[in-house]
């Protein structure tokens, strides 16, 4: 039988994993922040049946020579847009942009400002040796890579994208219906849950089961220069006029700080309090012992389940999402660094090193990511670390489930499939991690949905087969992974990309943060082992606090509905 939650762990029904909001959206020290409107649901019943919106425009102002100089001049266009007669147009969508000649750092950006909702992205590094197709590179050319932002900060919602029932075809058509090759900088940046299907707990439940935002003021950091950027969207039939548009976004102009914040990224000054594991390690050997017997048996087919493991970190102070993020982004060279912050929510941070797709037009690129180890104290430590991955049968096991399941998916709905290299090490700063790249070509950029909803989620996440695998994480996990683990990046006409929501955490409004890490349970596994793997996964969080041991109180799962 699965595991029984204690009568006051934080998940019986009505009980909160973070602080409860206060009644008010104004908050206070770190937290207080600008709620903005809530513009448009772009996700109304219907709206994915509409077709596309009338007018989709890129319109680009001079060049200024610094943000402050960009922010007067986006001010000063969308006042004389408010001025003018509105388009004829019943909906549509534009984006006006101001190229700034100085390249500045997107998360000193964000920290500068203060409105709500708020997202973050920032592109990861190209990995070496990625396959390539022998058709070319589907009807678009990879070089205008430069153009691409490096990060991508915004706050403010254009129009937003959110619903309660699981993602579906009828939500992409009503997201993509607001985008076009023909600006490709019009995105929609969100996050899906990770099981859409199962109920979402109370911390999670502002992100419904897809969260997506085309944000009002946009930052876009490049190479060597940077883009400030606003956006209109309106649409009459969802009762949000061109007039609305504009007066929400020159109410939000009016808040938005020109100059940026610059941020400490060594530490978050900030001390651990208490810290306790949902699951407990005794009921970590449990639910592991009881899937290796399953696996052993055969029972379900399972070859392979995830299971994972929310830590509560209670601090001294409240944590800035914005300052985790920066602090993040000094690692994360080869992964992706995000933030998603709904109105009046908690933040969902991430650095991620695994992608689980990009899709520039037709072409598709993947990745199998599985099987972990530190990295060595020295040069011939790691190598030796990296060699004993290699040749692990255990962990050839895991990544060889992951790298052919993919493989699979992909040869389901694609043309042609490519895997090189088919298993190499994966270094990361604090880890490493064998991986395999895939690249295929999708016959249509409507096949972009099936790419999403057969690839999510993939054995690295959930396990094999999939069914069977979530069935038992529903089971024998007693917290709700809401966005971890799930699709976060975003939608654009021309491309899109996501990554897969690991190595990451919801901070709250008071002092709690929630940090989440897996691991894969094949034939072999050690539950003391993985146990030590997800204290490495969740390192990177942790390195960042510190840590008083004599003050530190270690509670149980029951105590956990305490809210200190």
């Amino acid at each position: 039988m699965p595991p029984t939650p204690p009568s006051s762990s934080l998940y019986c029904p009505g009980r909160r994993l973070l602080p409860a909001r206060p009644a008010s959206a104004a908050t206070v020290g770190r937290w207080a922040r600008v709620s903005c409107s809530l513009s448009m649901n772009g996700c109304a019943p219907g709206a994915g049946d509409r077709g596309t919106v009338c007018v989709r425009e890129a319109r680009a102002l001079p060049a200024a020579p610094a943000p402050q100089d960009a922010v007067g001049q986006l001010r000063a266009a969308v006042e004389a847009l408010g001025a003018g007669a509105p388009p004829p147009a019943p909906s549509g969508i534009i984006r006006i942009e101001v190229p700034i000649r100085q390249r500045v750092d997107a998360v000193e950006w964000l920290h500068a400002q203060s409105a709500l909702p708020r997202c973050f992205f920032s592109a990861r590094a190209p990995l070496p040796d990625a396959p390539a197709l022998a058709g070319g590179n589907g009807n678009g050319g990879l070089g205008d890579r430069w153009k691409e932002p490096v990060s991508v900060a915004g706050v403010g919602s254009a129009v937003f994208f959110r619903g309660t029932e699981p993602f579906s075809l009828a939500d992409w058509r009503a997201i993509k219906r607001f985008l076009s090759r023909d600006c490709p900088l019009i995105r929609a940046y969100g996050a899906i849950r990770f099981d859409t299907t199962s109920d979402a707990s109370v911390e999670w439940e502002d992100y419904g089961s897809f969260y997506f935002i085309v944000p009002q003021v946009e930052f876009n950091e490049l190479e060597e220069s940077s883009v400030l950027a606003a956006t209109i969207a309106w649409d009459d039939s969802l009762s949000w006029t061109w007039h609305n548009a504009v007066d929400d976004l020159q109410s939000l102009l009016q808040k938005i700080s020109p100059c940026s914040v610059e941020v400490n990224t060594s530490s978050l000054h900030t001390t651990i309090m208490s810290l306790n594991h949902v699951p407990t390690k005794a009921s970590w050997d449990l639910a592991v012992t009881k899937a290796l017997h399953m696996i052993k048996e055969r029972q379900r087919e399972l070859v392979k389940v995830v299971l994972a493991r929310c830590s509560r970190y209670i601090t001294d102070t409240c944590i800035d999402p914005v300052e985790l993020l920066a602090c993040l982004k000094v690692e994360g060279q080869n992964a992706y660094q995000f933030c998603i912050q709904p109105l009046n929510a908690p933040a969902f941070v991430g650095n991620s090193p695994e992608q689980l797709f990009h899709r520039k037009y037709l072409n598709i690129s993947s990745e199998a990511l599985a099987g972990t180890r530190a990295r060595g104290k020295t040069r011939a430590d790691d190598f030796q670390i990296g060699q004993d991955l290699l040749l692990s049968s255990k962990e050839d096991t895991e990544f060889t489930i992951v790298r052919d399941s993919i493989k699979k998916k992909l040869e389901m709905i694609c043309d042609e499939v490519v895997v090189h290299p088919s298993k190499a090490l994966r270094k990361l700063p604090r880890v490493q991690h064998l991986s395999a790249q895939l690249a295929a070509r999708i016959r249509n950029e409507y096949d972009e949905f099936e790419i999403l909803n057969t690839l999510h989620p993939s054995p690295a996440v959930c396990g094999l087969p999939t069914e069977e695998a979530r069935h038992f994480i529903r089971d024998y996990e007693i917290f709700d992974r809401g966005m971890y683990a799930g699709p976060v990046g975003w939608f654009g006409g021309a491309e899109s990309e996501f990554a897969v929501g690991i190595r990451s955490a919801l901070l709250g409004k008071g002092h709690s943060t929630l940090v989440y890490a897996g691991a894969g349970i094949v034939e072999g596994t050690n539950p003391s082992f993985e146990w030590d793997e997800l204290d490495l996964k969740a390192s990177q969080f942790a390195k960042l606090l510190r840590y008083q041991e004599q003050h530190i109180r270690y509670q149980e799962a029951e105590n956990m509905g305490t809210v200190i």
